[in-house]
């Protein structure tokens, strides 16, 4: 399956992350969902893909019916799922300085036989369905400062053969001092790692993009974003995301010959609790070569609005962040994730538009998901009608799809505009990542018109 036709407006303007997986998003349809994020000011979704082989391809045609833009999101360095996954994944598995169990499997760019089915799972998920873009987000090797920590890989089998076909040499030492091949005490083995890594992040994502059988090949048509860190970590940050974690974007760039970079940003400063809205100013270390290299290239940033309680960004931070960004000069940018920013737990729920369905339906959709219970009374002429009234109007059914109310009256008034009075109407905790928060009541009295 093919769109009709990409959207252009996909590489430009603001756009958000969504991932379908979370409580927010199940249990209704997915037309409210995309409703939502239209009525949110979005032209663009990425659209977080855990398993290539399950994808909401209703979702994907909501989008498109609001002429929506969808990139797949799909991680390049592992998965959070492996039961999707052949009986021999553990052998693709990354070598690290210490295991970790964090829920995330992480993979060798260095294993053949798993960017061979990266590939194919990516390119058989864009066969299947009309994804506007790709994109392979989280390439890289971990981590910042990975060594010192101790979060720091590929070190494992795949890694050590490639490393010694190539240059005849056995992976440095990064534990023991004492080791002949500590790799401070060899700068010029280190440098050939340090560059041998860069050079696998970038063959990972240009086979699962240019090669045979892959993403361009299967759709000509597919707009193709890279993505790259960025981090506020002084002058030589942009050396050290290269030597800890084999990214290069200037390189990366010029192999896959993407349509988009996005430059995400680094976990050392998302999770700042008080991280200014204008921090994009402190990225131009990474941001100005890339405009030097490729002055045509879209160039995007991607922020994380609430991944945790205690650096929530509200509505105020995100509008200043925006301006930020197109000050800088660049195309585009998103967050991470649609409901978790601040204005999902300060605001009100707030009624955005209605309308009349049939003779005796009414829906009107709010700005946020509404609690169950959410109803209300029909008022003709500044007058509440109740059923002992002569119009004899009351309601005979109420139900919550998301963010609509959807009212079936016994019947409507005729030939004239009215107004709903909204009772009952709150938005959901419980669905929320971050628990614990208190739900948002609609002020009393609070009505839409219906013409």
């Amino acid at each position: 399956m093919r769109s009709e036709f990409v959207r252009a407006w996909a590489l430009e303007g603001p756009s958000i992350q969504i991932d379908p997986l979370f409580p927010y998003y199940q249990n209704r349809s997915a037309d409210s969902i995309a409703e939502e994020i239209q009525l949110a000011g979005y032209r663009t979704v990425h659209y977080f893909v855990v398993n290539e082989s399950q994808v909401n391809a209703e979702l994907i045609e909501s989008f498109h019916q609001r002429n929506i833009a969808v990139w797949a999101l799909v991680i390049g360095n592992g998965t959070f799922s492996t039961s999707h996954l052949p009986q021999e994944w553990p052998a693709w598995k990354m070598g690290l300085l210490k295991e970790l169990n964090d829920g995330f499997e992480r993979f060798s760019p260095f294993s053949k036989e798993y960017v061979q089915w990266k590939k194919e799972a990516v390119s058989r998920m864009l066969h299947d369905y009309a994804f506007d873009g790709v994109e392979i987000a989280e390439p890289y090797f971990p981590e910042w400062d990975g060594i010192r920590r101790g979060v720091y890989g590929d070190i494992g089998p795949a890694a050590q053969q490639a490393f010694q076909e190539k240059h005849g040499l056995a992976v440095p030492e990064f534990m023991n001092r004492f080791a002949a091949n500590y790799y401070k005490k060899t700068p010029d083995v280190y440098a050939k790692w340090i560059d041998f890594r860069v050079d696998a992040v970038n063959a990972l994502i240009d086979e699962i993009i240019n090669g045979s059988g892959g993403a361009r090949e299967i759709r000509p048509d597919i707009l193709v974003a890279t993505w790259s860190l960025a981090v506020d970590g002084g002058a030589v940050s942009t050396l050290r995301l290269k030597e800890w974690q084999g990214l290069d974007a200037i390189s990366m760039i010029g192999r896959v010959k993407p349509d988009l970079h996005m430059l995400q940003t680094h976990w050392p400063d998302w999770m700042k609790r008080n991280l200014r809205a204008e921090y994009a100013g402190t990225y131009e270390s990474f941001a100005a070569p890339i405009r030097a290299a490729f002055p045509e290239l879209p160039l995007g940033i991607q922020a994380d609005v609430g991944s945790r309680s205690n650096m929530i960004k509200d509505r105020t931070w995100l509008n200043r962040f925006q301006n930020t960004v197109y000050d800088l000069g660049y195309q585009t940018w998103t967050a991470y994730e649609y409901h978790l920013g601040g204005y999902m737990h300060d605001e009100h729920p707030v009624p955005l538009a209605a309308r009349t369905e049939g003779d005796t339906e009414v829906v009107i959709v709010f700005n946020k998901r509404v609690d169950p219970d959410s109803t209300g009374m029909i008022v003709a002429d500044g007058k509440e009608v109740q059923e002992a009234d002569i119009d004899g109007i009351r309601v005979e059914e109420s139900i919550v799809d998301g963010n609509r109310l959807w009212l079936r009256f016994n019947r409507l008034p005729e030939n004239r505009p009215f107004d709903v009075e909204l009772r009952h109407v709150r938005d959901m905790p419980s669905l929320w990542h971050v628990k614990g928060k208190r739900a948002n009541e609609i002020p009393a009295g609070t009505w839409i018109s219906i013409n």
